[in-house]
């Protein structure tokens, strides 16, 4: 599968959640192991995994991170943060009508000035009206709606603000949710530890660069950078499980990624970094040995990513029989099991 056409399939727009199920763990689970298919509900998690396995949570939380507001001209404009380079300073996504230029003052729950441009982004400085540097974050946190994904086609609503966010979820940085971790509950977290299941966190900060198309198809070995911190405990922790045999259990494509970003020596290194990493179909996973996923976007780096760990023919075979089922996709949908193709 060379091609990134090898990774689209059809996708009947009622299957795309729109809201959230009514329990976060609620939803279904397609389970692809040991040579078997099958649908669970994502609370049979616990029986579907050994007692001394490790789950691997993002504990990354979303930050209000939209902004709605207009051009001195009065045109219409939308700022979705990536990251904060400073204290007044964001990279952003901007829809206007017309290319904003260096120098341009917007206004989205207060002032921004047009500081340049680095490829699809923005650098905004947060000014007050005097023109003075002021603090961009606490304006988002202050001003901002939750950033729901394009495909999500509904205004935001309260009940987002809990349900875009996991149960985990504790350093702010993500301007999208690292959305398997979504259907965690204190229960279900509870049961998994009281199945003899650790728990163990790593951050990876979500930015918006995850919605954007792979314009050059399979050919690039990079993707939009993101941000991710290991810290010595969990590196310890998992590192010695992988010593004593111990399965890893990858929550989400953002965990996935970090943890085959961080190796060193085959082992996971401890620290904050960066990864423009992009897996695809023939990457050697050193660390992850089953992953626990949402149904993501065709034709996108998230579903070559499940391809490359789970197997192409038989990822994509699953999705067929997950439309067939009429499993709910994407951010609110439902969920898949699946163990490393060997």
């Amino acid at each position: 599968m060379n091609s990134l056409n090898s990774f689209d399939f059809n996708l009947p727009p009622a299957l795309i959640a729109q809201h959230p199920p009514h329990d976060r763990d609620g939803g279904r689970l397609l389970s692809l192991h040991d040579n078997t298919t099958a649908i669970h509900r994502i609370n049979a998690l616990p029986a579907l995994l050994r007692a001394d396995d490790i789950l691997v949570v993002n504990d990354s939380r979303v930050l209000p991170a939209r902004l709605h507001g207009q051009k001195n001209s009065g045109g219409k404009v939308e700022v979705l943060a990536e990251r904060f380079l400073n204290h007044s300073d964001v990279l952003a996504q901007v829809r206007t009508s017309k290319p904003l230029r260096a120098g341009a003052r917007v206004n989205a729950g207060g002032d921004f000035v047009v500081c340049g441009r680095h490829g699809d982004f923005y650098q905004l400085r947060a000014v007050n009206r005097q023109g003075a540097a002021v603090d961009a974050r606490r304006r988002f946190l202050r001003r901002g709606e939750t950033p729901l994904p394009p495909y999500i086609k509904r205004l935001p609503d309260p009940t987002d603000q809990a349900r875009y966010q996991t149960v985990f979820a504790r350093h702010s940085g993500s301007v999208a949710a690292p959305t398997a971790g979504l259907h965690f509950t204190s229960d279900l977290l509870a049961c998994l530890r009281t199945r003899g299941i650790d728990i163990v966190r790593i951050t990876l900060h979500v930015g918006a660069g995850t919605f954007q198309p792979l314009r050059q198809g399979l050919t690039t070995d990079k993707l939009h950078a993101e941000r991710y911190t290991v810290s010595a405990t969990a590196a310890a922790r998992i590192n010695t499980a992988k010593k004593l045999g111990r399965r890893i259990i990858a929550v989400g494509t953002t965990v996935l990624r970090t943890l085959e970003a961080a190796v060193d020596n085959g082992k996971l290194r401890a620290g904050d970094n960066e990864t423009t990493l992009f897996i695809k179909p023939g990457f050697n996973f050193r660390i992850a040995d089953m992953l626990f996923t949402n149904f993501h976007l065709p034709r996108s780096s998230l579903l070559v990513l499940v391809c490359a760990f789970g197997g192409s023919e038989r990822i994509m075979s699953a999705y067929q029989l997950a439309v067939q089922q009429k499993l709910r996709f994407y951010s609110y949908g439902d969920a898949m099991l699946l163990d490393r193709a060997l």
